[in-house]
């Protein structure tokens, strides 16, 4: 049974701190489960490290959001319990949030982003059952934040925000008061995930004081660096435009609050590719039999911009969660082999004659080089016609060696991988 805390103002500003988390976890006793800290035997010897992974991914809503909703919602007076809430979320709050509804009998509505992945709208209308109705509106998070705020205010509804909150951050916070119950000695690296800020202010908030050796690194993904650039301009600022792949941390601004706290807790940020996202979301399926989300593999990502640091440390990462739609997995697969230089798109101008094709294959291609994709119109009226054609390679050091053959072929190519525009286009 859940522990019976005091109820605090949800509209007082006050300091995050280190005793406001510790009553967090209290009052989260019995409904966020204290998930596992596991030494990953493949990440460790890959690194010459003992690495850890913080299992959020295991929470009953597959990521940590239960805690921040949770420590807020529960607060509520019962006039605002009773009026209901409202939630933004690109789907993993939305799952705290919905569970969070259910738990607690508060109606809640919840604003997605178009392009949220079918498998988290799912969860949250499983989670939430009756108590919780699902919109789908803009095509970011901060769209579907707008609509919701809109609304809240307009039905006199309490907006749950996703990280930019003080009860929001010390729910969140008691990651770092499990963390440091359960690991036994010296933490060197802390690597945290960024999306608005809301977990790596909480758990840093936390381990600072208690770890003051513990160095704090936050990750976000390249596409979406609204925290990493709020740091280099010195204040929040949102960016124009985002890449939306890594769904639950791709924000257009982080937060105020998370801002003020990271500043001075976070000794780095580091950005991950996308494509790199996906090379080790492959690669923790295969190696560990571990479903990870985008944004919930950042942290392990984000280790190989630090293989020399952190040689012989004692290593953390937060798996933040787990709710990965498998039908994104061919999009997965396709980013992966793209970042790592395997798999290269040209347009080629075949000349328009009988056994050009097969000349093609025979003289450029190696054997072990294949073709993944091939689209081609022939045009009567013309000398050339062109193609689409995905080669994969058996290596990315096969790269050179199938440019050359090209020019000493004289194949006509254009390089669709370095056209950003024209890939985004045809691919």
């Amino acid at each position: 049974m859940p522990t019976i805390v005091p109820k605090e103002n949800i509209d007082e500003q006050r300091t995050v701190d280190v005793l406001n988390i510790i009553k967090a976890s209290h009052r989260l006793n019995g409904i966020a489960i204290e998930t596992p800290l596991q030494r990953n035997v493949n990440l460790s010897d890959k690194y010459e490290a003992n690495v850890f992974l913080k299992r959020e991914d295991l929470q009953v809503v597959r990521s940590y959001k239960i805690r921040g909703a949770y420590n807020l919602m529960s607060n509520l007076t019962s006039v605002q319990a009773q009026n209901g809430v409202v939630c933004a979320s690109a789907g993993n709050h939305a799952q705290g949030f919905a569970h969070s509804c259910r738990l607690l009998g508060i109606k809640g509505k919840v604003y997605m982003p178009i392009p949220t992945p079918s498998q988290k709208i799912k969860r949250v209308t499983q989670l939430g059952k009756e108590m919780v109705e699902v919109v789908l509106v803009g095509d970011t998070f901060d769209d579907a934040s707008a609509e919701a705020k809109s609304y809240a205010k307009e039905h006199n509804k309490v907006f749950i925000p996703p990280f930019n909150h003080p009860l929001v951050i010390e729910g969140n916070g008691t990651i770092g008061y499990e963390i440091l119950e359960q690991f036994n000695g010296e933490i060197d690296y802390l690597f945290l995930p960024i999306g608005g800020g809301g977990v790596s202010a909480g758990v840093g908030t936390y381990l600072k004081p208690l770890s003051p050796n513990t160095k704090i690194i936050g990750v976000e993904p390249e596409g979406a660096p609204s925290m990493w650039e709020a740091f280099r301009q010195g204040k929040v600022v949102t960016l124009q435009n985002i890449d939306t792949f890594v769904d639950g941390a791709a924000v257009k601004q982080a937060g105020q609050l998370t801002f003020s706290i990271c500043k001075n807790i976070l000794d780095k940020i580091q950005l991950v590719p996308e494509g790199k996202v996906c090379t080790f979301i492959l690669d923790m399926y295969n190696d560990d039999a571990i479903v990870v989300e985008p944004a919930g593999v950042l942290t392990i990502a984000a280790l190989d911009f630090f293989k020399e640091e952190i040689k012989g440390k004692n290593v953390v990462c937060l798996i933040s969660g787990g709710n990965n739609d498998i039908q994104r997995m061919p999009e997965i697969k396709e980013r992966s082999l793209i970042y790592e230089g395997i798999k290269h798109y040209f347009i080629i101008n075949f000349p328009q004659r009988a056994g050009a094709l097969r000349e093609f294959l025979d003289k450029v291609l190696s054997p072990n080089d294949s073709i993944a994709h091939f689209e081609y119109a022939k045009k009567n009226n013309r000398v050339k016609g062109p193609a689409l054609v995905g080669i994969e390679l058996d290596k990315k050091e096969n790269y050179e060696m199938l440019i050359k053959r090209m020019n000493d072929n004289g194949i006509d190519y254009t390089l669709v991988n370095e056209n950003p525009s024209l890939f985004s286009f045809l691919i």
